[in-house]
C-alpha cells in the first residue's frame, strides 16, 4: 500500500527543483521561483486524474476534512451522520467544526449501510460523511440517492481509497466534495498531505480561501487581498507538492501491483471453509490496498487469526482496533477533552453529547468476524509464499 516503497529518482528530481529555487511557500515569489508552482501543478493533475473539476491540496487528510466541512458550511446545530468504521479523524473533524457526529451501522462493504441510514436522519441532520474504507468502495450510489431525497450534503472520505473507481468513475465524485489523504502510509504519499476535490466552482473558491486565512488569492500582492470570511492555515508546501506530482504519475502502476498480490492471496483464502470476502461494488475499481475477509463466526475469526499469528502473519482484527472502530473509541464514549469547559461534549446550552459503546449492534456482529491484511506494493515471492503457508496452517484450527 504505501508509496514510500517506491520513492526514487522521480521524487528526488521534483524535490531538488524546489530546493534549487529556494521557495517552499506555495504562493507568491514568482520571479524567485522561476514561475515553478509544484502544489498548483499537483492540484491540476489531481483534478484531471479524478475527473473532478477542482482540487485543493492541503497539509493533511485531517486538514482536508476540516476545510471540506467548513466549505460545506457545517457548524453548531448541525448533525453529520458518520459510519462506525472509519479513522477517528472523520468524526473528530465534525466535533471540531462544532457540529455533532451521529454514528450509523456499516454493511459488508465496510461502509455505511444504506438500508439502516434513514433511521438516523433527524430535522437537524445536515450532511452524511460516507467513508470508502480499506481501499474498497462504500455503496455511494445508494447513499447519494438517499442524500438527495432528504436534501442532505454528501461528503466522501476517500482517504484510504485514492485511485478507486466504480464503473470507471473515480471515488469522491458522487458527493458535494470529497477528501483524499497522502500521509506516510498511503498508496500515494507526500509524507503528510491531503486534498479536497469538488465539481462546484463556488465551493472550490470557498475552500481555497478558508485554507489560507481567508485570502482571496487575487494577483494583487499578498497582504493586499480582500477577505470574505475568516479562515485558518492548512496550506500544503512545495516539497509536499513535488512529492505528490511524482507519486501520482506512479499511482496506476502501484494499484496494478497491489491487485496482483491481492488476487493471489484471495485465491488461497477462498479455499478456507467459512471464509467470504467484503463486498465490492466494482472488482475492477478496487485499489487492493487491503484484502479483507469474513469468517462465519467471531470465534472462527479469532481461531483463524491465532493460527496466522503463530506463523508470524497475524491479520488486523478490526473489531478490536482502537483507531478505526466505534466500540473501541473510549475517549468518545467517556467524553474526554482537554478543554476546561468540556467542549465539544458539553454544549453551550448545557446539553451533553452521549455516545454508548453498545450503539451499533449490527456493526458489532459484523466487525467481530472481519480480518484484513495490508497489501504492499512490493511483496516478495518469499512473503507471499509465507502468507499462503500461514493460511493453510491456520485453516487447520477451524
Amino acid at each position: 500500500m504505501p508509496g514510500f516503497e517506491i520513492l526514487g529518482q522521480e521524487e528526488r528530481r521534483e524535490i531538488l527543483e524546489v530546493l534549487d529555487k529556494g521557495v517552499l511557500f506555495r504562493y507568491e515569489f514568482g520571479p524567485q521561483r522561476g514561475e515553478q508552482w509544484k502544489v498548483r501543478q499537483f492540484e491540476e493533475a489531481l483534478a484531471a486524474y479524478t475527473g473532478a473539476g477542482h482540487a485543493l491540496a492541503v497539509s493533511s487528510g485531517t486538514a482536508a476534512l476540516k476545510v471540506a466541512m467548513a466549505g460545506l458550511g457545517l457548524g453548531p446545530g448541525d448533525e453529520v451522520i458518520c459510519p462506525g468504521f472509519t479513522f477517528v479523524a472523520t468524526w473528530e473533524s465534525v466535533l471540531e467544526m462544532g457540529a455533532e457526529p451521529v454514528f450509523a451501522e456499516v454493511d459488508e462493504t465496510l461502509g455505511l449501510d444504506p438500508t439502516r441510514l434513514e433511521e438516523k436522519i433527524t430535522d437537524r441532520t445536515r450532511a452524511i460523511a460516507l467513508v470508502h474504507m480499506n481501499g474498497g468502495q462504500a455503496d455511494v450510489e445508494a447513499v447519494a440517492r438517499l442524500a438527495k431525497k432528504h436534501n442532505l450534503l454528501l461528503l466522501e472520505d476517500t482517504a484510504q481509497s485514492m485511485g478507486g473507481r466504480i464503473k470507471g468513475r473515480h471515488l469522491g465524485t458522487w458527493g458535494d466534495c470529497a477528501i483524499l489523504s497522502f500521509d506516510a502510509v498511503k498508496t500515494l504519499t507526500c509524507g503528510e498531505g491531503g486534498a479536497i476535490i469538488t465539481s462546484d466552482p463556488e465551493r472550490a473558491r470557498t475552500i481555497s480561501e478558508y485554507h489560507d486565512h481567508g485570502h482571496d488569492h487575487k494577483p494583487v500582492g499578498r497582504g493586499n487581498e480582500g477577505r470574505r470570511f475568516i479562515g485558518a492555515n492548512y496550506r500544503m508546501n512545495e516539497l509536499q507538492g513535488a512529492l505528490g506530482l511524482a507519486q501520482l504519475r506512479k499511482l496506476d502502476q502501484m494499484l496494478e501491483a497491489q491487485r496482483g498480490h491481492k488476487a493471489r492471496l484471495r485465491a488461497a483464502l477462498a479455499r478456507v471453509p467459512g471464509v467470504s470476502f467484503r463486498r465490492l461494488l466494482d472488482e475492477a475499481g478496487d485499489t487492493a490496498t487491503f484484502i479483507t475477509w469474513f469468517h462465519d463466526s467471531a470465534e472462527a475469526a479469532d481461531r483463524f487469526n491465532a493460527g496466522l499469528s503463530e506463523a508470524g502473519c497475524g491479520a488486523i482484527p478490526w473489531y478490536h482496533n482502537t483507531w478505526h472502530y466505534y466500540r473501541r473509541w473510549e475517549h468518545l464514549h467517556q467524553g474526554k477533552t482537554c478543554r476546561r469547559s468540556g467542549w465539544p461534549f458539553v454544549r453551550p446550552d448545557g446539553r451533553r453529547l452521549e455516545y454508548s459503546p453498545d450503539a451499533l449492534p449490527a456493526s458489532d456482529a459484523l466487525m467481530a468476524r472481519v480480518l484484513s491484511w495490508q497489501i504492499m506494493v512490493k511483496m516478495s515471492e518469499e512473503r507471499l509464499a509465507q502468507l499462503e503457508a500461514a493460511i493453510a496452517q491456520a485453516a487447520k484450527k477451524l
